[in-house]
């Protein structure tokens, strides 16, 4: 079907017929251009929907970036979800270089000619049609005027002036209908294009979006990274699946098991559940009593006391009542229990139930304290009164119960056993926020099955095992500590050592690290990669219950002697550990930045050795640390088996080592003069042949001997090396053979 097209002939004639036209065309323009415009929106939105896509993408990409400098607390630094995080994010920046090209050609391939049709055609035709309007008001105005003429010859001046006004309007007229008429009809052609280049540069860039985007994203690695992190992923799934059935029994489980504890006041239908009158620790929360004083104001002052009271945990350890409210990091002392006189007992006051004090006779303090039932109460009472009577903790000597008693399950009780332990040559301690080596916690009263020893303290400061006394020292103000402990690190200025020169002179092998002490503790075995593990959970679970957080920085030298541990600020040492005494070492196997090992320590009139783990942090992989440590002692065993050789054993091996030596470079020379010999001419070589065959070969069987055959088989028999190479030589070699070698390559302890 063709196209409709207005006449251009019929435009100066402008017949009824043609305007009814015209009017179509003008109608099909007005709504070309709206819909035009409607799809101009359509586009638009794609095309800030790209953008955005372009935006957000990078946005994404950055924000899976800094995953890594986010302080997560219970987020470790080198964790596998920030590396992987880390993967996708470049991945993200390939998509959105790929989306940001896709945006690029949809501005030009789309965008562009719908707004060029938009601004040049359709806006021309509507400019068309006003001047198309005018010329043909105009037109009529001035055909009105002309046709309103008279018939008198007085008005021939006006009928020409009227006559120019009207052709110079017709020509108007007829010129904007031409142009008029021709742009209504190319519109016509101009829809067909301008309405499928948009979309056909639409498809054009997504295809092209596509390819590039299976180029990029579909690589082998990328589709391997991906199935590594879904099986990854269904596997963490299926693990929180199973914890959250474990999860969900466990609550049913500890709601029925506590739901005698929901009371604070058993009910009468319930069992009764006697108070345990053995513990020795406790912890749990009171209500303490507290006055403050008043001044009433009037003429004459009066002071007034009212009591006020507050909830906080109490606790015992070390022979002291501790306190700490949930606002506090650590508890402070209450009341130190080994004080002479002290005394807890029932007490009536103030109208409360279940109320007792615990008296001091030596401070004067009187702490009235409430519990939530009465056998909350008898047992806090007999707990203390524990404490008092079978001395837990007597200053400047260790208890005479050396096993904490085991308790039975109660309400809100808690049996601190080996939860820490406060120096006693500290004086009146005021807060357990102690750092360094001060705090010296226990370990829990071990199992059948533990490998540690019971109440062995956790040494937040390292420990020399040359020390006589095994103690440690703190370098933090405190009152005077009338039994000074000797400290292992305090070395004289002339110790001061450079940490990889002068410190091994003699090492084969050395190897520096910057580490950080954690603590040790004494262990019961010599070996257990789970005994180190366990020992760093001990560990680091003392420092955070402890608030500990200070740790000691030196520079671990691992050499094939020793291992010594320098300060990295003076460069003195702090201690040293004999490989020999090295029995086990191993690397976190989730925390790649904590190691430990174990040395075994025997002091003169001991019969057994004992054995402690030491744990410690560094900056790069553990693994790095625990390899020197097996190269070093790998050595130092060589080295050992070495000396430990039967005399004369290492001597004849190098002898036999340096007379292969020297046999392998007289074959090679050999070897290399005779392809210098020139060949003889046929007589002479005749005559050699015939002088050559008639002298005797060595025993070997390698060479010719020039020589009397009596002499080389003394000289062979007398097992003398050096005679057989200055007598059994071929002599066209002797002298190139005797320039080889130098006085360095045959040792003395080879000639034997």
């Amino acid at each position: 079907m063709g196209i409709e097209k207005l006449h251009l002939e019929d435009a100066l004639e402008d017949s009824p017929q043609t305007r009814s036209l015209l009017s179509v065309f003008e109608k099909d323009a007005m709504t070309l251009k709206k819909y035009t415009t409607g799809l101009h929106n359509c586009c638009q939105r794609i095309m800030k929907a790209q953008n955005e896509l372009c935006a957000a993408t990078q946005s994404l990409s950055q924000h899976l970036r800094d995953f890594e400098i986010q302080k997560f607390p219970l987020e470790s630094d080198d964790s596998v979800l920030s590396s992987t995080l880390k993967q996708f994010s470049s991945y993200l920046d390939d998509v959105s270089s790929i989306q940001q090209v896709l945006s690029a050609q949809f501005s030009e391939t789309m965008m562009y000619p719908l707004s060029r049709f938009l601004q040049a055609d359709l806006e021309e035709v509507t400019t068309l049609y006003e001047m198309f309007q005018m010329a043909s008001n105009e037109h009529d105005n001035a055909m009105n005027r002309y046709m309103r003429l008279p018939k008198k010859r007085e008005s021939e001046r006006q009928r020409s002036e009227h006559n120019e006004e009207l052709y110079l309007m017709r020509k108007k007229f007829h010129q904007t209908s031409l142009h008029y008429y021709s742009s209504l009809n190319a519109l016509q052609y101009k829809r067909k294009c301008s309405l499928l280049e948009p979309v056909m540069g639409y498809l054009h860039a997504q295809r092209a979006f596509f390819q590039m985007g299976q180029d990029a994203v579909g690589k082998k690695e990328i589709e391997d990274f991906l199935n590594n992190i879904s099986t990854s992923v269904q596997g963490v799934q299926q693990e929180m699946k199973a914890e959250t059935k474990k999860t969900v029994e466990l609550i049913d489980s500890l709601e029925q098991q506590s739901a005698h504890l929901y009371h604070a006041e058993p009910m009468v239908d319930m069992p009764y559940i006697p108070p345990n009158t053995t513990l020795t620790q406790k912890a749990g929360y009171l209500y303490v009593r507290r006055g403050k004083h008043l001044h009433v104001p009037g003429p004459i002052g009066k002071q007034l006391i009212a009591t006020k009271w507050e909830r906080s945990f109490f606790f015992t350890v070390g022979g002291n009542l501790m306190s700490q409210t949930r606002g506090e990091l650590a508890g402070s002392l209450v009341l130190d229990l080994n004080e002479p006189g002290v005394l807890a007992e029932p007490h009536e006051s103030d109208d409360r139930r279940f109320v007792f004090q615990v008296l001091s006779p030596k401070s004067k303090r009187n702490i009235v304290l409430q519990a939530e039932n009465e056998r909350e109460k008898d047992e806090w009472i007999c707990t203390l009164n524990n404490i008092v009577r079978e001395s837990g903790y007597v200053k400047g000597k260790q208890g005479s119960q050396a096993k904490p008693k085991e308790r039975t399950p109660s309400a809100n009780s808690l049996s601190k056993q080996g939860s820490g332990s406060v120096s006693p040559d500290q004086g009146s301690l005021g807060s357990m926020s102690s750092t360094g080596g001060q705090a010296l916690p226990r370990t829990p009263a071990p199992t059948p099955s533990s490998s540690f020893v019971a109440e062995a303290p956790i040494q937040f400061d390292l420990l020399s095992p040359t020390s006589p006394n095994g103690g440690v020292t703190s370098s933090l103000p405190g009152p005077p500590n009338p039994n000074p402990r000797i400290n292992p690190f305090d070395q004289s200025s002339n110790e001061v050592l450079d940490t990889l020169d002068s410190a091994i002179d003699s090492a084969t092998f050395v190897e520096s690290f910057v580490v950080r002490f954690l603590g040790s503790m004494e262990v019961t075995t010599d070996r257990g990669e789970k005994l180190v593990h366990e020992t760093m959970r001990q560990i680091m679970a003392a420092r955070a219950i402890h608030n500990v957080f200070k740790m000691t920085e030196s520079r671990l030298v691992v050499s094939s002697e020793c291992m010594r541990l320098i300060d990295p600020a003076t460069n003195t040492l702090r201690t040293q550990f004999a490989l020999a005494d090295i029995s086990f070492w191993a690397a976190h196997p989730e925390n790649t930045r904590l190691f430990g090992f174990i040395t075994r320590t025997k002091a003169p009139e001991a019969t057994h050795s004992s054995f402690s783990c030491h744990v410690f942090e560094c900056n790069i992989s553990a693994e790095e640390i625990c390899q020197a440590i097996g190269t070093a002692t790998k050595l130092a065993f060589q080295a050992l088996m070495q000396r430990k050789l039967p005399p004369g054993v290492g001597k004849e091996k190098k002898a036999m080592e340096k007379i292969h030596q020297v046999k392998t470079r007289e074959k090679h020379l050999l070897l290399q003069n005779i392809q210098q010999l020139e060949d003889a001419p046929e007589g002479e070589e005749e005559e050699e042949g015939g002088s050559l065959h008639n002298l005797p070969l060595s025993p070997d069987g390698k060479y010719l001997v020039l020589t009397a055959a009596d002499e080389s088989e003394d000289a062979f028999q007398s097992g003398d090396l050096a005679q057989p190479m200055e007598n059994l030589t071929v002599e066209p070699l002797k002298q190139t053979i005797s320039d080889s070698f130098d006085t360095e390559d045959v040792e003395p302890e080879s000639e034997a």
